[in-house]
């Protein structure tokens, strides 16, 4: 049973399309019906932003953990892990350490200051305009550059599930899945997408789980001798030390850095995580979900290091470069090889509700930002009823899902976890000085606010047009091209720390304080959760 499977197996998963299209249809048709039934109760923006808060603690941490496992952390880590070892489960590492950020400085504060977006919190203190349009454009940001990840994660599993490799069919298999997300968010709102999530979260937990007893009973249940049927399939025992990605030169070391930096400061910036916690009743729901969602993603990540080695040992790393798809197909084929086309199936299916659950909840995320932040706040100034706002938020829905179609047609072959790893990068710059600087320093003024996320959001996206991931590389979007002047393929090691330099030196220039009475509120409320509910059902 041990051994290289053949190209055989991967033209054999073309033999699988009726069943792996049988298992999608039954998943859409299933998760329709949940989404529309939540869908009844969407009668105000605080039911279709966070679901009325009516989440117990344990549902949206489980609801939190299907938003944070993507397609980055099933199918890229794995890859990552599969074709570079001990470097590939350093995203494992970050992702989860990230969490700990989350928990201790932000979720709790967060849950008792806001609304609906992240806006809230800061304009709560700071000047409602400028903040709110610098807030909106951040948090578009990120999404954008999550969702090209997604997509692209998307297009990999269905290319490789349906053999295709063609560019026009992958571009459609995208197309297809954009068009269901809309549909997904356009009727559901926060309510159907929290559904969507539980049960992917649940579904995607439990099928690593099966495939990670499946491959430590192949090995007798000794990760010792599963590694080192890795290093034998490899023939390469560097698999098992580091530097087999970052460790190849002094550039890639900092790159590792200013990765490493970027997944633990991201998460706790990320806009459609930090929208989570607006959907529960109260802080102490707040602080439970996030201890639930560690749980579960320690968990899962526990589990990517045997798939990924596993990956590595019973496929073999060129067998997985050589498939449709690429990097990101190392667990398919994984399944395929342990299960056949059943086992293949269900983790399709599972990848794929992963893939539908996060875009669902980042575009959610989007279309609120704008149209509670930009609409309802900035152009019409706090004039626009409720049911205008949700309509202006579903039709952001539609340009977003379109734009993101777009992005991730262009970004399709790219290793997931690495795109969302920018995401990561973008956040951390762009929102997460602001938020620590509003909720922790008294003298934190609107000029600051505003330096910080327009100077972070633009040098991380800067930095990432004039990097190898653009053009100049033989993985870049732009293979053709070659402006790639900055060396690093991630931006944060920059990026983050000019953005808390920027924070500081906009408020220490600021010759206009802000209301203290305002700020001594937002501390109480912040810490205590005292006015914080009131606040949050008007």
């Amino acid at each position: 049973m041990i051994g290289i499977p053949s190209a055989v197996n991967v033209a054999a998963l073309k033999d699988t399309t009726l069943l792996n299209m049988a298992i999608f249809g039954l998943f859409v048709a299933v998760t329709m019906v949940i989404v529309f039934r939540a869908s009844r109760n969407n009668k105000t923006a605080a039911d279709y932003y966070a679901a009325g808060r009516s989440f117990s603690g344990s549902q949206n941490g489980t609801a939190i953990a299907g938003d944070y496992l993507s397609a980055a952390s099933f199918l890229g880590i794995t890859g990552a892990i599969a074709i570079n070892g001990y470097d590939g489960f350093m995203y494992s590492i970050g992702f989860l350490v990230a969490w700990l950020v989350a928990l201790l400085l932000v979720a709790e504060l967060l849950r008792n200051t806001g609304k609906f977006t992240m806006a809230d919190v800061l304009s709560f203190r700071l000047k409602q305009r400028p903040v709110r349009i610098a807030a909106a454009i951040s948090t578009l940001a990120v999404c954008f550059f999550y969702l090209l990840a997604q997509m692209a994660g998307a297009g990999s599993l269905i290319s490789l599930l349906l053999g295709i490799s063609d560019w026009g069919g992958q571009a459609l298999v995208i197309i297809v899945v954009g068009a269901l997300m809309i549909m997904y968010v356009l009727i559901g709102g926060m309510k159907g997408t929290t559904w969507v999530q539980i049960i992917k979260a649940i579904l995607l937990i439990a099928g690593a789980g099966v495939m990670t007893l499946w491959v430590l009973s192949i090995y007798g249940f000794n990760l010792s001798n599963l590694l080192g049927a890795a290093v034998e399939t490899a023939n390469n025992p560097n698999v098992l030390n580091p530097g087999l990605q970052y460790g190849k030169s002094e550039t890639s070391k900092l790159d590792f850095m200013s990765l490493g930096l970027a997944l633990v400061l991201g998460t706790a910036a990320l806009p459609h995580v930090l929208m989570r916690f607006y959907t529960v009743p109260t802080a102490k729901e707040a602080r439970k979900s996030v201890v639930w969602s560690i749980w579960l993603i320690g968990l899962f990540y526990l589990f990517t290091l045997v798939l990924g080695y596993g990956a590595a040992a019973l496929v073999g790393a060129d067998t997985i470069k050589s498939a449709p798809g690429g990097v990101n197909s190392a667990a398919p084929l994984l399944a395929f090889h342990l299960g056949g086309p059943l086992l293949l199936g269900f983790i399709s299916a599972v990848a794929f509700a992963t893939i539908l659950a996060v875009v669902a909840g980042l575009t959610i995320t989007a279309a609120a930002s704008f149209a509670h932040d930009i609409y309802a706040s900035v152009i019409s100034k706090g004039k626009a009823d409720a049911d205008t706002e949700v309509k202006v938020a579903r039709r952001t829905v539609v340009v977003i899902g379109v734009m993101a179609i777009v992005g991730g047609i262009f970004a399709n072959g790219q290793n997931v976890a690495f795109l969302v790893a920018l995401a990561f990068a973008v956040a951390a710059s762009a929102n997460l000085p602001t938020i620590l600087y509003s909720l922790f320093w008294r003298k934190f003024t609107t000029q600051g606010a505003v330096w910080s996320m327009y100077g972070g959001l633009g040098s991380a996206i800067i930095l990432i047009i004039f990097s190898p991931v653009v053009s100049g590389g033989a993985t870049s979007m732009i293979k053709d091209a070659n402006f790639a002047i900055f060396p690093l393929s991630n931006p944060g090691i920059v990026s983050i720390p000019l953005a808390f330099f920027l924070g500081w030196l906009g408020t220490v220039l600021d010759k206009q304080r802000e209301d203290t009475t305002k700020q001594a509120e937002m501390e109480v409320r912040s810490l205590t959760g005292v006015g914080a509910e009131k606040a949050t059902n008007h």
